[in-house]
């Protein structure tokens, strides 16, 4: 039997029956609150707390006729309640459960991608420290620049995390409210205190200004974090899956004993993880799009947004967790290969070291501009011979040595000296205490 990925806790919170439930509960701390408030018997409470339920299907069932959700959920209640049943929903629009359950559903995914986060963070600094010396050549362009380290594109994912982690908290924060305010916000027919009970219950607070709905700008932020998350991790594994080419191959995703890469190609090793890591990514996009599209409502409501969000907060919720479990592995087990990683920093003969020369030229009194074009003509011949490289160059250059000794030459061309301030590096980061 093939084991598909599961996510039963993530799954669970845009499960109908979580929703259902938050329903219920919501509309039961409404009725609490106003019998704190004297506004209705504390035993009638009680009997809605021991008689209330609903069952989906019959909710279902109610909805084929009266084309409305929270109707069909409240008359499937008030089946089982009975006359206490009056006192549900009293004062409230649809909105006001609607909103407020979405809200509290999207606080609890965010605190689960935010879990994630964090052990992604732990990867990456694990990673990093493990790499931290590993030469490797820097690319711009994707040409041959200087050399780096691997540990220092390990600590460049973990700052961008540690930065993620701080923008989804925001988020959480941003999306943490209620409202228990009436059909155009104005608590008209309910007083505010039992928006503040509800809320408090739920570990949310109140919306200091709502219409009919929680203002929708929230929802952007949330998923546009989300959007933001994923193409940090979409960085990750297109950087990954540059290494892992043919010829390149200085990192490779793992692959496991008995996996195939290619229904034709036995030899096959491809990265697919990261690939598909790549591909969710842009649907994290699409969906923080259509999430600023549902900014702009007509007056105090209408529900284009709701159909939209039916589809775009749960998937965007469930996707990134998917794609979090997926980049934590990838970092864990991903093979590096220390010895590539040295034969492509020689690949171009030297060249790497062509702006430490060029500086030394400019110290011994050289305009930047002689020093420039002096280094290039040398430059330019071991790009256009592969058998020639530049230490060499330099060596038999005339020109070159009536400002440096071929000692200093020979001390240019050392990894050691261009990557002294990794240590710095790592210190104001990944070795930096929390």
């Amino acid at each position: 039997m093939i084991q598909r990925y599961t996510l039963p806790e993530m799954g669970r919170i845009w499960d109908d029956k979580f929703k259902y439930d938050t329903w219920l509960r919501i509309e039961i701390l409404a009725c609490e609150a106003r019998a704190n408030l004297g506004d209705i018997p504390f035993d009638d409470v009680e009997v809605i707390k021991s008689k209330a339920n609903y069952d989906i299907q019959r909710v279902l069932e109610i909805e084929e006729t009266t084309k409305h959700d929270v109707i069909a959920f409240l008359t499937n209640v008030a089946e089982y309640v009975g006359p206490e049943s009056r006192h549900i929903h009293y004062g409230m629009t649809s909105s006001d459960i609607l909103d407020t359950t979405l809200s509290y559903q999207m606080k609890i995914a965010g605190e689960l991608l935010l879990k994630q986060l964090h052990s992604l963070k732990d990867a990456l600094k694990k990673r990093a420290i493990e790499h931290k010396n590993t030469v490797c050549i820097g690319r711009s362009h994707g040409v041959h620049a200087e050399p780096t380290t691997m540990g220092l594109k390990f600590a460049l994912w973990f700052e961008e995390t540690k930065r993620n982690i701080l923008r989804l908290t925001n988020a959480i924060e941003t999306i943490s409210v209620g409202q228990i305010s009436g059909a155009v916000g104005t608590f008209e027919h309910l007083s505010p205190k039992v928006e503040e009970f509800v809320c408090e219950k739920l570990g949310l607070k109140p919306a200091p200004v709502s219409t009919q709905v929680i203002q929708r700008d929230r929802h952007a932020e949330f998923l546009t974090t989300l959007a933001i998350i994923g193409t940090t991790l979409e960085k990750i594994a297109i950087e990954i899956r540059h290494l892992q080419r043919t010829e390149v191959l200085e990192a490779e995703e793992y692959f496991s004993k008995g996996q195939k890469g290619s229904s034709a190609m036995p030899h096959k090793r491809n990265p697919i993880v990261s690939e598909r890591i790549t591909g969710l990514a842009r649907l994290l996009r699409s969906n923080s799009l259509a999430a600023m599209e549902n900014v702009a409502l007509w007056h105090e409501r209408d529900i284009s947004h709701s159909s939209v969000e039916r589809v775009i907060i749960p998937d965007s919720c469930i996707v990134l967790h998917y794609m979090l479990d997926l980049s934590i592995k990838l970092i864990s087990n991903l093979i590096i290969y220390p010895e590539h990683m040295k034969r492509n920093l020689n690949l171009t003969r030297g060249l790497i070291f062509s702006q430490t020369i060029l500086l030394k030229l400019v110290e011994k009194g050289l305009t930047r501009e002689e020093a420039y074009k002096l280094v290039q003509e040398n430059a330019m011949k071991v790009w256009e011979d592969d058998s020639k490289n530049l230490k060499d160059e330099l060596l038999n250059s005339e020109s070159v040595l009536k400002y440096l000794t071929k000692n200093e030459i020979e001390e240019t061309f050392n990894y050691e000296k261009m990557l002294k301030n990794v240590e710095y590096i790592f210190n104001r980061t990944v070795l930096k205490e929390d």
